[in-house]
């Protein structure tokens, strides 16, 4: 049984929590109602800056003309494949660089300077190299997600704490049982850091690929609707691009919640 304290306690945070989540809904809901107020009252420019109205149509007319899901399960897609390999990659990398502290010290500079490189001026060359295909928006995806994976993933096993990694090698521990007993456990919360910043680099990466090559994807309806001139699918699309970003994000915050319940 819990105490009367303790119930309290968790009655102030359910509704502590149920106050943060209606005011996020709350400003979502102030700035829709906000731009449609400004365009009704032509206080904007709706060829410029489209309104939530022009938005939904847009959105309802991709879906009548049986557009909008192939898009959408394109950039999912890309995004995931990209997300996945860049992840295992990085976390392969990380664990080869914590191991082996030369070739750690060989790569440092290296891994900064790709890092701060725009990879959207590789586009061409990865083009080249690779394709005009979805390889292409793959590679230029991963380009992007995997080197900050690999830096942040080695951060956290870097920062483990010294006592306890003095403590098991003092038991003679070798680096197998300190990379899975203490390495790990103790950068979880750093892996799933930089899961949830390399789910939206991964779409980030996505987005830039399918502004280049892609004849599909949200991206391109981005880049197709900017060529026209057609303002309201450049806003349906960033929008869109807005809700896949938040599902992936709280899909991670999911996979979060069921580890650490173990």
């Amino acid at each position: 049984m819990y105490s009367l304290e303790h119930i309290k306690y968790l009655k102030k945070i359910k509704r502590t929590n149920l106050f943060i989540r209606l005011s996020q809904f709350s400003i979502i809901i102030l700035f829709i109602a906000l731009w449609q107020l400004l365009a009704d009252f032509e206080l904007i420019n709706t060829f410029i800056s489209s309104s939530p109205r022009d938005v939904m149509k847009t959105i309802i007319g991709l879906h009548k003309a049986h557009n909008l899901y192939n898009h959408i399960f394109i950039t999912v897609y890309e995004t995931l494949i990209s997300f996945i390999l860049g992840t295992i990659i990085g976390i392969i990398v990380a664990t080869i660089l914590w191991w082996n502290k030369f070739i750690a010290k060989v790569l440092d500079p290296y891994l900064t300077i790709l890092n701060s490189l725009p990879k959207v001026a590789l586009g061409p060359i990865i083009i080249i190299w690779v394709g005009a295909s979805m390889d292409s928006i793959i590679v230029m995806a991963l380009l992007i997600s995997v080197i900050i994976t690999i830096i942040d993933i080695f951060q956290g096993f870097n920062n483990v704490n010294p006592i306890k990694l003095k403590l098991m090698q003092s038991f003679r521990a070798t680096k197998k049982q300190i990379y899975f007993k203490l390495l790990l456990p103790s950068s979880f919360s750093t892996i799933i850091s930089t899961l949830k910043i390399n789910i939206s680099m991964s779409l980030i990466g996505v987005i830039m690929g399918e502004f280049l090559v892609s004849k599909q994807g949200i991206g391109y309806l981005i880049m197709y609707g900017s060529q026209v001139f057609n303002l309201h699918l450049v806003m349906a699309g960033v929008i869109i691009l807005c809700i896949i970003a938040a599902v992936m994000y709280y899909l991670v915050l999911y996979i979060e919640k069921r580890l650490t319940k173990y």
